[in-house]
């Protein structure tokens, strides 16, 4: 993989710090002197193209290291490499992929991880610029998501595709949902949010998928429709690798701000460790 950008996080001075920043175009990154309390030791990483996005014809990716003890954030989704270090925290928080008519988007992320690493990826896509009237009008989006424990051990593999088909197009597969997502969270300092989110996600699926008691007699007959209608936001948690140290979540939700709800609500006690909250 060739790499339009380079980032080396280690500690110097017992703090986190890019020790080795390199980008060409069409990747530019900012990396600001301080975000959250100055007492919170994290790095956080804006990553940026040039025009205000992916155009045809690009090809972006970057390298990330991560070293030991170190916390990284980075706020954009590009073809990745990342390595991970003991006791390191990297969080991947983009804003969703949103794909124009006719697009064709691949993207391909590996992590390199040992067993005390921290990581934490969101990947998620809209249908599309409904102010255009676009609506899963692309003609294929690809993304791929790897963990890989030392040696190279698969942990986590996952590939998400959708494309444009000769008998059903996406929309007409995705039906009215607008937004997929995927949230992966991994590590011992992940593990209270790892609880949290398999309660809440459990609870949230109970709320929508309520099946009526046939006690209720003709009150189910005029509520039917109700409990008939399709969930707006659907939700399933499951955990991988040794003793369950990682858990992903996948999403598919009829809103996009129902999903960014989901997401400041869930990573919101990550704010101690990153120095603010993603998604904010």
């Amino acid at each position: 993989m060739k790499n339009d950008g380079k980032v080396v996080v280690e500690k110097v001075g017992g703090r986190s710090t890019v020790t080795r920043c390199f980008s060409k175009y069409p990747l530019k990154f900012i990396i600001p002197n301080k975000v959250g309390p100055s007492k919170t030791d994290a790095v956080w990483i804006y990553s940026l193209t040039y025009g205000g996005g992916i155009v045809s014809g690009d090809s972006i990716s970057c390298e990330l290291t991560i070293g030991d003890g170190c916390t990284t954030v980075l706020t954009t989704q590009a073809s990745t490499k990342a390595r991970i270090g003991s006791d390191a925290i990297l969080a991947i928080v983009p804003d969703p992929v949103t794909c124009f008519s006719t697009a064709r988007y691949s993207q391909k992320q590996v992590f390199r991880v040992v067993s005390d690493s921290n990581l934490v990826i969101v990947d998620w896509i809209t249908s599309g610029r409904h102010e255009s009237g676009e609506r899963w009008d692309f003609d294929l989006y690809k993304s791929t998501n790897r963990i890989l424990l030392e040696g190279d051990l698969p942990l986590f593999l996952d590939t998400v595709l959708l494309e444009r088909g000769s008998i059903a197009s996406i929309a007409e597969r995705m039906q009215d949902y607008q937004v997929i997502a995927m949230v992966v969270l991994f590590g011992p300092k992940m593990k209270h949010i790892q609880n949290q989110v398999q309660e809440d996600v459990k609870k949230i699926m109970s709320e929508q998928l309520i099946i009526p008691s046939t006690s209720l007699g003709h009150q189910i007959m005029n509520k039917s429709k109700h409990y008939l209608m399709k969930p707006s936001f659907v939700a399933s948690a499951s955990v991988f690798g040794p003793k369950g140290i990682g858990v992903v979540v996948r999403i598919a939700a009829m809103t996009t701000e129902s999903v960014y709800r989901f997401l400041q609500q869930q990573l919101a006690s990550m704010e101690p460790l990153l120095g603010v909250s993603p998604y904010r």
